[in-house]
Order: structure tokens, then sequence, then C-alpha cells
């Protein structure tokens, strides 16, 4: 199983060792700098070597799609070596990324996802809300926002006691200074301009249904599960032929964006 994260696994300098010694990973990355190029005026390989001119990886719509092109590459770098994955699962972002390995999503279409969807909420979202990671379970955060209303949610279950909470810039100040003040270890997260997973992201879903619009699922070679490990299932996205469940039920069920989206930006995710 190939396991593929969400923002803030980025660092300065990853990537540089392996293209420079392996052909597959640097291949395989510029077939992802080209497919993102349709939807971007900078490339993935001026980033990651830092050279002038290219965006910082500190902004949101350069260090998600970044982040794709590196996950996707590192996938392929594994397959070229004979590796090929049972199951893929993705986390947030790394939803695009897990439907792409699985064949749910080409590699055009991923692109343009995660390009947009990360352009979308700079643009449109930066600045209105913000996240924090809190180490707490999630029935004692849940029951802790239970003041602030809808202005903040859970946004995200990492494990037992790694809850992240989304929502309104100062009502996660406020938060924040309500669980120190309860002697709980909390943080806001770095680099979370915008609130994903959180009621927020609906403010730009027009937008965003119009731009993936010619977005469209296709056949799949391996079993993909949002945050999940795979599982035998039934309905949309089953293939009886081949036993594989697939996130192309999610893609295709709320068209023409579906929870690559959706699930992947704004609803919780586990």
């Amino acid at each position: 199983m190939l396991v593929f994260p969400g923002q803030g696994s980025q660092w300065p300098g990853m990537a540089l060792e392996l293209l420079d010694s392996s052909t597959a990973f640097r291949d395989a990355l510029a077939d992802c700098d080209a497919a993102l190029g349709e939807c971007v005026d900078w490339s993935v390989l001026d980033v990651l070597h830092e050279r002038p001119g290219a965006p910082s990886m500190q902004r949101l719509d350069v260090v998600q799609p970044l982040l794709f092109a590196v996950m996707v590459a590192l996938a392929r770098t594994w397959q070229a070596a004979g590796i090929t994955p049972a199951a893929v699962v993705g986390h947030s972002q790394g939803e695009v990324a897990a439907a792409c390995v699985a064949g749910a999503l080409s590699l055009s279409d991923a692109a343009r996802i995660i390009c947009l969807r990360s352009r979308t909420m700079q643009e449109e979202l930066s600045g209105l809300g913000a996240m924090a990671s809190v180490a707490r379970p999630q029935e004692w955060v849940a029951e802790r926002l239970g003041r602030w209303g809808d202005r903040l949610s859970v946004a995200a279950v990492n494990g037992p006691t790694s809850v992240v909470v989304s929502g309104e810039a100062a009502a996660v100040d406020e938060f924040l200074a309500d669980a120190e003040e309860a002697g709980v270890r909390a943080r806001r997260v770095k680099g979370a301009i915008a609130a994903g997973h959180s009621a927020q992201v609906e403010l730009v879903e027009e937008r965003v249904r119009a731009e993936l619009a010619p977005v469209s699922p296709e056949p799949v070679r391996s079993r993909s599960s949002r945050r999940s490990p795979a599982r035998r299932a039934t309905g949309p996205g089953w293939t009886p032929t081949t036993g594989i469940a697939t996130c192309v039920s999610r893609c295709d069920s709320m068209p023409p964006y579906g929870s690559c989206w959706r699930a992947g930006t704004g609803s919780s995710s586990r």
C-alpha cells in the first residue's frame, strides 16, 4: 500500500538527491511538471532547486502542486522498480495523487484539480481562516468546540490523540488560548492560510465546479481509499471483474468535480 499525505510534508531541498540519482524519478517528475505546466506559469524543478525567480513553496498554490508532483513521481519510481501497490490511500490533497496513481484520474485531470483547487483557496480564502493541531481525542475536541458553533469544526482526525481544527482565524486563536489554559498542547498548522476541510470551502464551490467541469474519472488499476484501507465493497466504484474498490465512486458521484475536491478539501478527513 502507498500512502499519500496532505499538506505539511514539504521541506527545503526535498527530492533533490533522488533527482540526481534516479532516472525513473527524474523522468516521472518531468511528466508531472509538464502536466502542471498546463495550469501554472512556474516549474516544479525551479521551485525545488530554489532558482532565482521561482515562487516560494510557502505559497498554498505552489506547495500543493509541488507535493502532488513529488508524490506521483515517487509512486512511479516504485512502479519502475517492479513494485505495484495493491492499494493506495490518500489524505486531504493526497487523495488526488492516490486517485491518479490508482488510475481513477489521468495525470492531466489530477494536475488540473490540484492546481485549480489550491489557486482558488489562495485567491479567495486566504486570510479568512486557519487550522490548528490539537493533541487530544476527537471527542474532547468536538465537545470543546461547542462554544464556537459553526465558526470552528473538526477538520481531520489523524490519530487517537491527534486532531485538526479548522475555521475562522479569530476563532482558531481563541481556541488555542482556551487549549493553553486547559494545559493542552495545540498549535497553528504552519502554512495553513485558509480553513481547509471547513464550511468556508463552500464559498468557492461554484467556481470550482465550473473550472473542474472537464474532469472525468477513468478505468482503474489499483484499489484506492480515502484514509481507510481498501476493502471489498459493492455499489458505485466496485469493479466485479477485478475486485477493485476505488475512489472513482467519489470522483464520479458528484459531477463535475466530485469529492476529489469536496472530500479532499471541504469535509473532515480521517
